[in-house]
């Protein structure tokens, strides 16, 4: 039995494979839609050579894939001159979509059965147990498309990841907004996406850019530049292409703090948007005057200030560690917990002011923070919804116990030259941050990565804050405190000397590995 099912398994595999394919037609495009066998289960829009649109839309181990094959141009232009036709555009495509997912769910039942009974047949060459592996591989494919079917997420047209040119992303992804409260208008893009592809082959990097809504705060966060020029090339792409209010840079623009390197952060006044800015461990106090007398640059260490309508708090990394020739000290943990909890101590949600009857002074209502090292950013887990951090070359986001979000930003810079100690270069990465005007919450964000030095391929992968009013709960009094102290930051004299405050919390940036890439696409 065990050979039986094992034999039904690889014959519905490869029938599927070989098989699991039709061309149909939907709207004014020739579509070739596929079934393959797969670990995750997603569904996969191929645009050439724009590049691709992938939605995490069930479970099962089963990929669909459209492909667009062929444009009729005529057919194209008539739906765009008659606008009726253009009104039933959505629901046309959806009843062609659905009858073309009915045919090639017989054919990949089809194919399974006819794969699973022909390698019955070949590896025990009696039709009898041929029949119990065509019925076997009957079985599987069921297992596959009910699983696939129960598992059926809806949201995930919301959180497409695009891979392809950067140019068009806005365009194809669209507002924050749009999506999450027009969901029939972006439907409607989706299917202009199809449609108009013909077009867009034509324009290029000159895709039209969804309208920017006016309760809609963009900011582009940025981290780790480590004087990498290519950076900036990537900053002022963003800007423009995601119409951003403002920049948010987590620290280590430097990548030793000498004055040398202070002519680099001259294109923050090239910008033409607030830059906001705190000092990471490889930026020296020459460094933080240097961006602080830049145009549109605001400097923040331990105060806040309102940008663009967001309240933004920030903490500049006490240490100054350009050398990593010595070990990082035990208790460097701590000292960035206390700095993290002393400040965390002066700031309150807005929505949560001080009671009447606390004694302590008056509280900072902020919005969010921005903080250099993950460890202080961890530590102010209570006083704020959302937290900034960069330092570590890898992107990741969490959701603390106090419901305060973590977001930490890989390297905008590829990690500087450190991006060629690894086998393949670190990845440039940014974030697009979409606040509410009206509560100052975070919306949705998309994460941008660019290859490293010498590659050519963008992502773009976009994420819905799945509850953006949420109640930021303070953090348990009895929480417990670790030892050490820390207070402030290192006199500027020491900063400007290059002494070797000891670097902690994480591995030394030779070692850091950058971000995971699961999709690539060639710059086209």
């Amino acid at each position: 039995m065990l050979a039986i099912t094992a034999v039904a398994v690889a014959g519905a595999w490869l029938g599927l494979v070989l098989g699991a394919s039709i061309q149909t037609s939907m709207g004014p495009a020739d579509v070739q839609m596929s079934f393959q066998p797969t670990w995750r289960g997603e569904s996969v829009i191929d645009v050439r050579p724009l590049g691709t649109l992938r939605f995490a839309s069930h479970r099962g181990p089963l990929r669909l894939t459209l492909g667009i094959e062929a444009v009729h141009p005529d057919v194209a232009q008539e739906i765009l001159n008659n606008p009726e036709w253009a009104d039933r555009l959505p629901e046309t495509i959806e009843r062609d979509l659905i009858e073309g997912l009915r045919q090639l769910a017989v054919r990949a039942v089809l194919f399974a059965v006819a794969g699973g009974f022909l390698a019955g047949l070949i590896v025990f060459r009696r039709l009898s147990r041929a029949a119990w592996t065509g019925a076997g591989a009957l079985v599987v494919v069921a297992a596959l498309g009910g699983v696939s079917v129960l598992t059926f997420n809806p949201r995930s047209v919301s959180e497409p990841r695009y891979t392809g040119l950067l140019t068009g992303v806005p365009s194809l992804i669209g507002s924050a907004e749009s999506i999450v409260t027009r969901f029939d208008e972006y439907r409607g893009q989706l299917a202009k996406l199809v449609t108009n592809v013909s077009q867009l082959y034509e324009v290029g990097s000159t895709l039209p850019i969804y309208t920017p809504d006016p309760g809609t705060i963009r900011v582009l966060h940025v981290s780790d530049l480590h004087i990498n020029p290519v950076g900036w090339n990537v900053i002022r792409s963003l800007k423009e292409q995601f119409k951003v209010d403002l920049i948010i840079d987590t620290g280590d623009i430097s990548d030793h703090g000498t004055r040398a390197e202070n002519p680099y952060v001259e294109e923050i006044g090239k910008l033409g948007v607030p830059y906001v800015y705190v000092r990471g461990n490889h930026d020296s106090a020459i460094t933080q005057r240097a961006v602080a007398k830049q145009k549109n640059a605001i400097v923040l260490d331990g105060t806040a200030m309102t940008v663009k309508g967001l309240r933004i708090y920030g903490i500049g990394d006490p240490r100054f560690t350009p050398d990593k020739s010595l070990d990082p000290a035990a208790d460097d943990d701590a000292d960035l917990v206390n700095l993290g909890r002393t400040h965390a101590g002066r700031l309150a949600p807005p929505e949560r002011p001080s009671p009447v009857a606390d004694p302590s002074p008056e509280k900072i209502p902020v919005d969010l923070v921005a903080v250099h090292d993950p460890t202080v950013g961890r530590a102010l887990s209570g006083s704020t919804a959302l937290v900034l951090a960069g330092h570590v070359h890898k992107r990741s986001t969490e959701l603390l116990p106090t419901r305060t979000r973590l977001m930490i930003q890989g390297s905008t810079g590829g990690a500087g030259l450190r991006g060629l100690e690894h086998e393949e270069p670190t990845p440039l990465e940014a974030s697009v941050l979409y606040f509410s005007k009206d509560t100052h919450r975070l919306q949705a964000w998309d994460d941008i990565t660019v290859g490293g030095l010498g590659e050519q391929w963008i992502q773009c992968q976009r994420h819905i804050e799945p509850e953006p009013g949420r109640t930021i709960l303070p953090e348990p009094k009895n929480a417990p405190s670790p030892t050490g102290t820390i207070s402030g930051t290192p006199s500027p004299v020491a900063l400007a000397s290059g002494a070797n405050v000891p670097y902690a919390s994480e591995v030394s940036d030779g070692r850091r590995n950058g971000t995971e890439r699961k999709l690539r696409a060639p710059i086209v």
